[in-house]
């Protein structure tokens, strides 16, 4: 059975340049090869991998400042992900815009993130979502109080961590209420340094790229592993959200630990063989995963 899952979080028009040698470095130049523009922000490509999947994925962010705005809205229909609960951004902003540079296994960002990442939205907007997926930690930590609204419409919760210069201990206040955390393993690091226990969720899940990713049940002592299998890197971008997609729509469906990490790790495979954090996510038929994820 197909869930209805809000995906909530900045959404950007990225700007990705691809084939780069190396990344660039004060006081000299890089030509890449390729480029393109994509809508981007964890919360979306997580919505897109839900669609792809099957499941019915909604968009909650406020656009990016005209004229970026509309190539990001022909995108998210075009991945069938739902944008009726966004909202224009405000006259006169700046472009939520990501310069994303791909180069060998990993990849560099650039961002401008103005304004709200989230338009204001009720209960009674909740009604019909199963599920609420959190693109950011700094996105819950911006709007705290959509925790409470998820909880009074009785959804379930994950959230991604998203990458911080500076996280704050006070953040496991907010991770340990939701269902499902997925932090990518130098998010976690980042995170413990500066006091966040490492398990605050009901359920931790670890990406760690080409090494496929971990999970572990708040109060067990033992991870649950599944790597990845190796496969061409075009680019990285969104890889760990792609992940997410494809865990959460095997968590909401009751699968076992390891039919969600193998389902994850094959949404994050299909993303980095293409530009963009969506453009892989076509090969996700269901025959495919049938034949790959046991239930």
């Amino acid at each position: 059975m197909s869930a209805r899952v809000l995906c909530a979080g900045r959404l950007y028009c990225d700007v990705v340049f691809t084939g780069s040698p190396r990344l660039p470095t004060l006081g000299t130049e890089v030509f890449a090869e390729g480029l393109s523009l994509h809508a981007g922000g964890g919360a979306f490509i997580t919505g897109a991998t839900l669609s792809a999947l099957g499941d019915h994925a909604s968009q909650l962010s406020v656009l990016p400042a005209a004229p970026f705005d509309a190539p990001v809205l022909a995108q998210l229909k075009a991945q069938n992900v739902s944008s009726k609960l966004c909202a224009a951004a405000p006259k006169g902003s700046d472009p939520q815009i990501t310069v994303a540079i791909p180069c060998g296994n990993d990849r560099a960002f650039l961002t401008r993130a103005p304004g709200a990442a989230l338009p204001s939205v009720d209960v009674a907007e909740l009604a019909g979502f199963s599920h609420l997926h959190i693109g950011e930690l700094g996105t819950l930590e911006e709007v705290p109080g959509l925790l409470d609204l998820a909880r009074e419409a009785e959804m379930t919760v994950s959230l991604d961590c998203g990458w911080q210069d500076k996280f704050s201990v006070e953040a496991a206040t907010l991770i340990e209420k939701v269902d499902v955390f997925l932090p990518n393993q130098r998010e976690l690091e980042a995170l413990m340094s500066v006091g966040v226990p490492e398990l605050c969720a009901s359920l931790t899940v670890v990406k760690n790229g080409e090494n496929g990713a971990r999970a572990i049940t708040r109060g067990q002592s033992i991870w649950l592993q599944e790597r990845s299998k190796p496969v061409p890197m075009v680019d990285a971008t969104g890889a760990g959200d792609a992940f997410n997609g494809g865990f959460v729509s095997q968590w909401l469906k009751g699968a076992s630990l390891e039919a969600c990490l193998r389902q994850g790790n094959f949404c994050g495979a299909a993303s980095v063989q293409s530009a963009g954090g969506v453009g892989g996510l076509s090969s996700l038929s269901s025959l495919e995963l049938a034949e790959t994820i046991p239930q």
